[in-house]
């Protein structure tokens, strides 16, 4: 069967073109994404696959790939199949195993509707890079292929979230942490509590990109967490997260 693939900006592929793949089963949805990732990397080629094994066979035929967008929902097991693997804290999600198989090191962010977080843990669990839901703006997929291209982990933090246990290593009580942080890191905190990216804090604050990152790197050493879902989850069990996040 002849496999039927989109691809955008093939007229400017060369040997350092940075190369996505977006696997949707939903065309209008996968088509979205492709035009959101060409916005946010113009010079980038976008391929697209509607389907798990469309997605696996162009892996294969694309040496250098970038990065792959990919639908939670391909290759999901059943309901009760699902309820079964996770009483037994098996992962119940065999299409994000295949692809991460077949990537070999490529980083992959899962797309969803689903903010549910036994699904946001067996993505991480599986190697995924990040967790977008689909309702999410522009500015967070920006800052989610940011985050996953330099190595980090981007998830989102609804409440539900929050309330999970996300990583088995985050930090523990955190009884007064506000108290460990200068004026300014406590500013650039709630910034970031309120999902604010790197970029958006700086607007907001008037100073540069860079100092943001400073901010936030010495915010993470601070607080014993490795990265900004971490951050969260201690600021959640010490009772000072934002009460409209």
């Amino acid at each position: 069967m002849e496999i039927q693939l989109q691809t955008r900006g093939l007229e400017r592929v060369g040997k350092a073109t940075p190369t996505f793949l977006v696997v949707d089963d939903h065309p209008l949805v996968r088509h979205g994404f492709a035009l959101s990732v060409g916005e946010i990397h113009p010079d980038a080629r976008v391929l697209e696959a509607g389907s798990l094994d469309e997605a696996v066979t162009l892996v294969r035929r694309t040496p250098g790939l970038t990065l792959v967008l990919f639908d939670l929902g391909l290759g999901r097991s059943d309901p009760e199949r699902s309820a079964v693997e996770r009483s037994a804290g098996e992962p119940v999600h065999p299409g994000i195993r295949r692809m991460m198989d077949a990537l070999a090191g490529v980083p992959l962010l899962v797309i969803s509707g689903s903010d549910e977080v036994a699904d946001i843990v067996d993505s991480v669990r599986l190697g995924a890079r990040g967790y977008i839901l689909k309702t999410s703006s522009a500015e967070v997929l920006e800052h989610a292929i940011s985050l996953a291209l330099s190595g980090e982990t981007f998830l989102p933090l609804p409440r539900a979230v929050l309330n999970g246990s996300v990583t088995a290593d985050t930090a523990g009580p955190a009884a007064g942490i506000l108290d460990r942080l200068t004026d300014r890191q406590r500013d650039v905190f709630q910034l970031l509590l309120a999902g604010n990216s790197n970029k958006e804090i700086a607007r907001g604050l008037g100073v540069l990109e860079g100092t943001v990152k400073v901010h936030v790197r010495a915010i993470m050493q601070k607080l014993g967490v490795r990265n900004r879902t971490q951050v969260a989850v201690v600021a959640a069990r010490s009772g000072c997260f934002p009460e409209d996040a």
